[in-house]
């Protein structure tokens, strides 16, 4: 009989453990989509890139130089419903900024354009990141769509200004002096320090 209702308390014990355990992870599973669903919401509330071109240079450049008209489309077109669906289109985004670095217009293919295209495939690659994080930090996922703004009117900012500049007429011999001052650039100054102990030619 002991053995019965010792049998019955160890059974009534267990049920009540299993009981307390699924609830626990109930409890637990609500507040992991608590924050996931946080997560979602800021995100999706954030995910706004200019996707247009913001001048002329840059709308012909759409244009004539693939890499950068496909990049532009890739960033428009908001993803929806589930933080995998941005987590896709970021890494969609991510490998058509790395395809900027190819086809260069000539015209464009100076320092002042490829440190700015490379200042944007880092920051569109970290954005790629975080949000593949298995805990995705929101907050840098956000700052960094914000940043990728900054870069793209930085970058077309920049196109405008090599145009503009190439419209205006060089005077006669700059063209020399320009090449002139680059080889007096590239020369090393050879001359030894001057020493200031030495008496003054009066």
């Amino acid at each position: 009989m002991k053995y019965k209702i010792a049998l019955v308390l160890l059974l009534v014990f267990i049920l009540n453990s299993c009981q307390d355990e699924n609830e626990k992870r109930l409890a637990e599973n609500k507040k992991e989509a608590k924050k996931k669903e946080i997560i979602f919401n800021n995100i999706n509330k954030e995910w706004s890139f200019i996707d247009e071109p913001i001048n002329e240079i840059s709308e012909k450049n759409a244009t004539d130089w693939k890499e950068w008209g496909e990049f532009l489309k890739e960033l428009g077109g908001k993803p929806r419903k589930t933080i995998g669906a941005f987590q896709k289109k970021a890494a969609a985004i991510a490998k058509k900024a790395m395809a900027l670095n190819n086809n260069i217009p000539a015209q464009f293919n100076q320092p002042q354009i490829r440190s700015r295209i490379s200042i944007l495939i880092t920051k569109v690659k970290m954005m790629d990141l975080f949000i593949h994080l298995q805990k995705i930090p929101d907050d840098k996922v956000t700052f960094l769509i914000g940043e990728i703004n900054k870069e793209l009117v930085s970058l077309q900012r920049q196109m405008d200004k090599i145009v503009e500049k190439s419209k205006i007429p060089q005077e006669e011999g700059e063209s020399d002096f320009l090449r002139m001052l680059d080889t007096a650039r590239a020369i090393p100054n050879s001359m030894p320090p001057i020493d200031q102990n030495l008496p003054k030619v009066e």
